[in-house]
């Protein structure tokens, strides 16, 4: 199947999803970690393609949730030299194939791109928990405090 660039943020509970239903499709993972990762604009920014900045934000985040950080009021050259400051501001995953880079786990779009379809009928029961789930929201959001 496909090799797959995923950054993740360690111990996240979707990306943990996310990982298991690619690899539940057959692809091979390389994963990394977002936070510690040595980002500079250049190599952020092709990730975001033709996204408006307010989308290229985790909106779990500790300065976006209290507001400190407002997507909606940034320009795209603030917007990355925040995400370079402090990488937890970044949407995560971030996928590479090959030249191709994408934020986001939007389900149609990844099984559109490189497949999600188990290559057995074990993966098939894993994958078709998973797939029924929101993949992109953080659960933690809809914890109470």
């Amino acid at each position: 199947m496909t090799k797959i660039l995923f950054y993740e943020k360690p111990g996240c509970i979707n990306n943990t999803k996310q990982k298991a239903l690619l690899q539940a499709a057959g692809h091979t993972l390389e994963v990394r970690n977002l936070l510690t990762e040595t980002w500079t604009p250049e190599t952020l920014r092709p990730f975001f393609g033709d996204l408006p900045v307010s989308q290229w934000f985790n909106r779990t985040a500790p300065q976006v949730k209290s507001q400190e950080v407002i997507p909606e009021q940034l320009d795209e050259e603030t917007a990355l030299a925040l995400m370079v400051a402090n990488p937890l501001l970044i949407r995560r995953p971030l996928i590479q194939v090959s030249d191709r880079k994408e934020i986001g786990f939007d389900l149609n779009k990844i099984d559109a791109w490189v497949g999600l379809q188990a290559k057995d009928e074990q993966n098939e029961t894993i994958a078709n928990n998973l797939s029924s789930q929101d993949l992109e929201t953080c659960p933690r959001t809809h914890e109470s405090k």
